[in-house]
């Protein structure tokens, strides 16, 4: 079932995009740790350990609580999006970065597929490998176009 975002939370779209790098260094400290928290757990222990900008917080809090719900959903999805290969063989930053961006485009319906696409490339930019801005796009097209079907 599709998210809406709060009235007034998190509605700047720079707001959105620095807490989705913010999403980015949770998912990351989260997957260094194994199995040992969960990814809200992770987000407290962010927000414990760092300053993020409180407009930042809702929107930081609105994809991660949705990515964790929806985790499994999440990468079947992307796992039905990749050709020749698995999910848990990316680098956890291409991983990452693809659940934020899938999580948006099959669960936050206030957010646009296009905007999800390109600010997942612009993460893949910032802090991915030298193709990992390409292969993200390859990755979010396919899965935007199959989730239109």
């Amino acid at each position: 079932m599709p998210s809406t975002l709060p009235a007034q939370e998190g509605a700047n779209p720079r707001d959105r995009s620095r807490a989705r790098a913010w999403g980015l260094h949770v998912l990351y400290r989260w997957e260094s740790a194994g199995a040992g928290e969960t990814i809200l757990q992770a987000l407290s222990r962010v927000l414990q350990t760092r300053r993020v900008a409180p407009r930042r917080v809702a929107y930081l809090e609105l994809v991660l609580e949705t990515l964790q719900d929806h985790l499994p959903e999440v990468d079947r999805a992307l796992q039905g999006a990749l050709e020749n290969w698995r999910l848990e063989r990316l680098s956890v930053m291409d991983r990452s970065i693809l659940r934020l961006a899938c999580t948006e485009l099959l669960f936050l319906e206030d957010i646009p597929p296009k905007v999800s696409i390109q600010e997942g490339i612009h993460l893949a930019e910032a802090y991915g490998g030298k193709d990992s801005p390409r292969f993200v796009n390859g990755v979010l097209d396919a899965l935007y176009k199959s989730s239109r079907v």
